[in-house]
C-alpha cells in the first residue's frame, strides 16, 4: 500500500484563527466538495508564509463563504491572511498508485474556485519504465 495525494486546495487564504476552539480546519463546503474532502477527514496544511506544516481534520464551513479557519492549537502556526495549501491523501495498492490523478482546486484571493484541475502526472508521459527497457 502507498499513501498518495488525493487532492489539494491550492493557495487558499486563512480567513479566521480561533485558538480557543477544540481543533481542526474549517473549510468552505464548496471547496471541500470540489476537492473531495469529507467532514472529519485528515488533511495536511502547509503554510506558504512561514513554512509550518501540520495535520488536522476538516470541518465543514458555510458553502461559498470562502472560509478557511484554523482552530485550536494549530492557530498558533498561522495568521489571518496567510496562504496555505490543504492536502488530502488516500491509500491505494502499489499497482494502482501509478494511475492516481489528484485534483487541484485553485482559488483566488477570496477563496473562490478559479478552476479545479486534474494533475497529469509526469510519469504518465513515460513510455516504458526504466526497469523493463531492454537497452540497459
Amino acid at each position: 500500500m502507498r499513501t498518495m495525494m488525493k487532492s489539494k486546495i491550492h493557495r487558499a487564504r486563512i480567513t479566521q484563527v480561533d485558538l480557543d476552539y477544540e481543533g481542526s480546519i474549517t473549510i468552505d463546503r464548496a471547496l471541500m466538495e470540489a476537492s473531495d474532502i469529507l467532514p472529519f477527514e485528515r488533511v495536511e496544511v502547509l503554510n506558504v508564509n512561514n513554512g509550518a506544516r501540520f495535520g488536522t481534520y476538516a470541518i465543514e464551513g458555510e458553502a461559498n463563504s470562502g472560509v478557511i479557519g484554523i482552530n485550536g492549537a494549530a492557530a498558533r502556526l498561522v495568521a489571518r491572511g496567510d496562504i496555505v495549501l490543504i492536502l488530502s491523501y488516500c491509500q491505494v495498492p502499489d499497482d494502482e498508485a501509478i494511475s492516481i490523478t489528484p485534483s487541484i482546486v485553485r482559488v483566488d484571493s477570496q477563496n473562490r474556485i478559479i478552476e479545479p484541475l486534474p494533475v497529469v502526472p509526469q510519469w504518465a508521459r513515460i513510455q516504458k519504465p526504466v526497469a523493463s527497457r531492454g537497452d540497459l
